[in-house]
């Protein structure tokens, strides 16, 4: 609230407070990373103030109400309070208002909906506090209505439970979430990989996952979602080699076969799925051949290993010396063949604890091409 940035912002717009998320994380004691502030002013009376201020904006979403002001370090989503005057089961149609319990009211959750002046003072209208010291998760108002304004609401509501709740939490809200699952299907695969990796990017995610694969909540957009021994066994081993939460891994870990189903992962993401799929043993070889990072992934899918882990601490090996490149300059075709051989290569090149520098690979390369 004392950066100079919020502070020229809030000084622009008068009256405003602090929503959503910044005050959540605030309450729960976790670092707050983004801001959104909200005011009673409509959209072209928000643009006229930051803009007096002397505030870079942006305002692609100004039909929405809202805009993001840019200063020296931080950037903030200043909103125009709303209501909804039409929802399709995705998107809304807003209207303003000058109610601050109205706006909230179009909130998600109790924890989501509350708001503060930038003075610090609480406004809690639907006891988000109460249940955020409780570990519940509870929809606004009526769960099965909430839902079907925006069916984004069901990934949600379990990526919140994972984050900031306990199960089996409130009731009414799990049955509709659980009930009202299969309207997933109407999302695109980019909200749904972008819920799904945050699920999975929770400290522990597992008691939530295991409720939805128990419950069928995946079995439409996630059909491999199959392997909750592996997921907890990798969150685990993360937890006790201290590393942080791996989304994607997390994800190789739960699928009983490299399927995405509906989730539009990356080229990149796809790729490490693919590599994740069969196990690897947890020797120098594999260390050797697939590089740390992919070693450690599957070293923690593995719930970790003793001998995996003195490897990993050593230091890295060298590079195999001889590549594709030198097969081809002696007449090798590029096809399976050549593979095979480089790979007996470099088998050979680990079996002798890397010490054959290029020369000695070359010669015995030259030696088994006869």
């Amino acid at each position: 609230m004392r950066e100079p940035d919020i502070a020229r912002i809030v000084g622009a717009l008068g009256a405003c407070r602090f929503v959503g998320g910044a005050v959540r994380d605030a309450l729960a004691e976790r670092a707050v990373h983004d801001i959104d502030i909200a005011t009673p002013e409509e959209p072209p009376e928000v643009v006229r103030r930051l803009e007096v201020a002397g505030l870079k904006l942006r305002t692609h979403g100004i039909s929405h109400g809202v805009v993001l002001a840019i200063g020296e370090t931080r950037i903030c989503e200043v909103a125009s309070l709303r209501r909804d005057a039409k929802t399709d089961g995705r998107y809304a149609t807003v209207a303003w208002t000058r109610d601050w319990h109205e706006d909230a009211a179009r909130r998600d959750f109790t924890v989501n909906a509350m708001s503060a002046s930038p003075g610090g003072g609480l406004f809690d209208y639907f006891g988000g506090r109460a249940d955020l010291a409780a570990g519940v998760i509870r929809f606004v108002g009526d769960p099965e209505m909430r839902i079907r304004e925006d069916v984004l609401r069901v990934l949600r509501f379990f990526r919140f439970t994972a984050r900031f709740g306990t199960l089996p939490g409130h009731t009414a809200s799990l049955d509709a979430a659980i009930g009202l699952a299969p309207m997933m299907k109407k999302l695109s695969g980019e909200r749904l990989r972008a819920e799904m990796l945050g699920l999975l990017a929770a400290p522990d995610p597992t008691p939530v996952v295991a409720l939805m694969v128990a419950r069928r909540v995946f079995h439409l957009i996630l059909p491999a979602a199959e392997r909750m021994d592996r997921l907890a066994r990798t969150v685990a081993a993360e937890a006790r080699l201290g590393m942080m939460p791996d989304p994607v891994r997390r994800l190789a870990a739960l699928l009983a076969r490299p399927d995405p189903g509906r989730l539009r992962l990356s080229a990149a993401e796809k790729a490490r799925l693919e590599a994740l799929a069969a196990p690897k043993p947890l020797d120098r070889a594999t260390l050797c051949r697939e590089g740390r990072a992919r070693f450690l992934d599957h070293l923690l899918l593995a719930g970790g290993d003793g001998a995996g882990e003195a490897l990993l601490a050593e230091s890295p090996p060298p590079r195999f010396p001889l590549s594709g490149a030198d097969l081809r300059k002696r007449g090798m075709p590029p096809g399976p063949a050549l593979g095979r051989l480089l790979r007996d290569l470099e088998d050979w090149w680990i079996a002798k604890s890397f010490h054959p520098d290029r020369l000695a690979c070359l010669a015995e390369l030259e030696r088994r091409l006869g």
